[in-house]
């Protein structure tokens, strides 16, 4: 198993495998490609663009794809994914990354914000033109979508999927057996702001890991950590190194962050008995690689 880093920071850390660099941000901040780094781009959510024309946003009978709307519970604000000139912004700024030195793309958000989105006028009538259902034309859309993006695409290909294994393609327009032929592996982020209670990390993985047919990477949150906080970071990465997956990724600020979680696991000699004692070869290894350089 690889472990890896998703970072808001444009550097590599020694000891990672993996690098993924947020280069385009659901507030609608844009970044320089981050060289030698899978770039991760934000697709059809971005608060600025809203702002700055409220007509791109996702409708539907409850009303708009916003977090104000309390109807819905948004954590970020969406743009209708039909709308032609945005999608066009996105795949624009999709191939200027590939004109850099980067290993990849990862696209996050490209989808439908929920189940009753979108039913702007362009969107109904797509959906009638098409004569398929609603569900199966969303996921179309969806799929259609990341199959221009994989055309610009040079280097690695991945997506992040929506944490729902059984509802994804009602909920999101997200068809698993779709969209598995375009990608080199699935990211699947079980975001927290502890693992104190883990059980559910390693139920989801299993979920995703049995139904996703590339490799897996499983990203858990790894920012502003105590030491209860990052001793629970740990052993949820541990018990997800039993199954078989690709990787673990470790969101974090940047690369101190990193370091940080790092030297806490090597200097810390009850969370290393712990794993000799239970037997994690996989967290083992890893931490031994840390110690050469930690």
């Amino acid at each position: 198993m690889k472990i890896g880093l998703v970072t808001y920071a444009p550097e590599k850390v020694p000891g990672y495998d993996i690098h993924v660099f947020y280069s385009k941000w659901t507030n609608g901040e844009v970044f320089p490609a981050a060289k030698d780094m899978q770039n991760d781009v934000t697709c059809f959510c971005d608060a600025k663009a809203l702002r700055e024309d409220p007509s791109l946003v996702a409708v539907s009978p409850s009303g708009p794809a916003l977090r104000k709307n309390r109807l819905f519970n948004f954590s970020f604000d969406y743009v209708c994914p039909t709308h032609p000139k945005y999608q066009a912004k996105v795949l624009d700024y999709v191939e200027s990354l590939n004109k850099q030195q980067i290993e990849g793309v990862t696209l996050n958000l490209y989808h439908f914000p929920e189940l009753e989105f979108c039913t702007c006028l362009r969107c109904t009538e797509l959906r009638k033109k098409s004569g398929l259902s609603w569900t199966d034309w969303r996921a179309k859309t969806v799929t259609d979508f990341l199959k221009e993006a994989r055309s610009r695409v040079k280097g690695t290909f991945a997506v992040e999927m929506f944490p729902d294994p059984i509802m994804a393609r009602e909920r999101f327009g997200i068809d698993f057996e779709a969209i598995a032929p375009l990608v080199d592996y699935f990211h699947v982020p079980l975001s927290s702001r502890d693992y104190l209670t883990n059980y559910w990390v390693d139920l989801l993985a299993r979920d995703f890991l049995k139904i996703l047919k590339k490799p897996v990477v499983v990203e858990l949150s790894g920012e502003m950590l105590t030491d209860e906080k990052a001793e629970a970071l740990l052993k949820t990465g541990s018990y997800l190194s039993r199954h078989g997956l690709m990787g673990v990724l470790l969101l974090v600020h940047d690369s101190e962050n990193a370091r940080q979680i790092a030297r806490y696991a090597v200097n810390n000699s009850v969370f290393r008995d712990w794993l000799s004692k239970y037997e994690f070869p996989e967290m083992n290894r890893i931490i031994e690689d840390w110690a050469k350089i930690y």
